[in-house]
């Protein structure tokens, strides 16, 4: 069934062609002839809108979701409860349906909460100025080592191996075209960065130092002896970090981290389909000028009332291509608007709760896993709410037989690092309850039987 989504009858297309001088359409495809589909599209034909949606209700019938799983996964994207205020908060119309504002007079409700978020995240991460955020937090990180790169030159960057290895692709992809080197640095057996590698790695050459805490296996990285090791030659110390995890540990701006950046999500955005992702970005005030983005800044209007406007907007949608910090096209606007609630409603003391959640659980869980025959943990060190367990079968085979009892498992390690084939990066949020995981570890227990 036709559709008549197109207004113009066939006498207005023929007075359109007449006017450009084509006798039809198909004269002003340039597309050639022999790779021009010369049959119909093999498509059904049409059905009513009745039957389109009964359709469409048993496709998504077939979908699963964390109301109906219990997720142990993490490894970037977290689910973390997120309060009903938020929701209703977050889904007004003039929040929910906002862009990326380009006339800041026009825009003061979206301005003032991106102001209110620049802020938050300052308060959080003790740095000196947070831009209005990016897409994620591996092009917030791939992003800094381009600002380090344009401050403090040099020939490499010396990267943890505990980094994120997707956020190291996407590192690669940005810093490759400039022949910059990236040098991964191994970690020790108890699952850090081995420093003293670091530590004969760095010298002159040495653009940047790039570290995530908690790092990727979920440990806690010495980041004042890091800090050391980055400055000794004047190199920028770049941290990727949980910011959850800043309830508790100590935040980039104690330990003098020049740019600290964050995968947002899990402050009030629900994990979705691995997204939807919120990139957090903050540097020290003197690097301001080279942050990419846009900041925005409060002012006040000609009649001295409180104001917001968009201030060092060195992208290149608002100045010349060849001056511009960065292509960024959007601030990720509702994400910001999520995270800038959470923050409000939780306040510090919340968010400290949060996270002591998060210890305890993944405490018990670790401790309940390593005591089953065959389960064993090949780090030591101090961890946050993640961790690393060997397991006495294949990963696949484990997560199958959890999928079965509507469990969402540990991430198989050995798609990224070999050395970890058959163990489990395991996840336990606040939401995790006791008898959660206590189920798993039963299943688990199961297995190797």
């Amino acid at each position: 069934m036709n559709l008549p989504y197109i207004p113009h009858t066939l006498k207005d297309r023929q007075q359109m062609l007449a006017e450009v001088g084509v006798k039809s359409i198909e004269d002003l495809i340039t597309v050639p002839e022999e790779i021009r589909l010369s049959s119909p599209l093999n498509l059904p034909s049409g059905i009513s809108e009745i039957q389109l949606t009964r359709e469409i209700k048993n496709f998504s019938r077939q979908n699963a979701s964390l109301e109906e799983y219990t997720c142990f996964l993490g490894a970037g994207v977290y689910d973390h409860f997120i309060p009903a205020v938020l929701e209703h908060l977050a889904s007004r119309s003039e929040f929910y349906t906002c862009y990326t504002p380009y006339q800041a007079e026009a825009s003061q409700g979206t301005l003032q909460v991106i102001y209110e978020y620049q802020t938050l995240i300052c308060n959080l991460f003790k740095m000196d100025v947070s831009n209005a955020s990016m897409y994620d937090g591996a092009a917030s990180l791939a992003e800094a080592a381009l600002m380090a790169y344009r401050i403090r030159k040099g020939e490499k960057f010396l990267v943890a191996k505990t980094l994120h290895p997707e956020y190291y692709q996407v590192l690669l992809t940005y810093t490759k075209p400039l022949g910059i080197k990236l040098i991964r640095i191994p970690c020790t057996p108890d699952g850090t960065l081995d420093l003293n590698r670091l530590e004969d790695e760095v010298d002159g050459r040495t653009t940047g130092v790039i570290v995530q805490n908690p790092n990727f296996f979920g440990y806690l990285e010495n980041m004042q002896e890091i800090e050391k090791i980055a400055h000794k030659f004047d190199s920028l110390y770049i941290v990727s970090c949980d910011p959850v995890s800043l309830g508790l540990l100590s935040p980039p701006g104690e330990y003098n981290a020049d740019i600290a950046v964050a995968e947002g999500q899990s402050l009030g955005s629900p994990p979705y389909l691995g997204g939807e992702c919120l990139g957090i970005f903050t540097t020290r005030k003197e690097f301001l000028r080279q942050m990419p983005g846009r900041i925005v800044g409060e002012t006040q209007d000609k009649k001295g009332k409180r104001a917001f406007v968009l201030i060092l907007q060195t992208r290149e949608q608002h100045i010349r291509r060849e001056r511009a910090t960065s292509n960024i096209c959007t601030n990720q606007a509702l994400n910001a608007l999520r995270a800038c609630i959470y923050l409000s409603c939780l306040g510090k003391e919340g968010l400290k709760k949060v996270a002591l959640f998060c210890l305890k659980n993944s405490h018990y869980l670790k401790e309940k896993i390593e005591n089953l025959p065959g389960y064993s943990s090949p780090f030591s060190a101090p961890f946050f709410k993640e961790f690393v367990i060997k397991v006495p079968a294949s990963c696949e085979k484990i997560n199958q037989r959890l999928l079965e009892e509507k469990i969402l498992g540990g991430l198989d390690l050995g798609r990224f690092y070999p050395e970890l084939k058959n163990h489990l990066l395991f996840c336990a949020t606040e939401k995790r309850t006791e008898k959660e995981m206590d189920k798993l570890v039963s299943l688990l227990g199961e297995i190797n039987g």
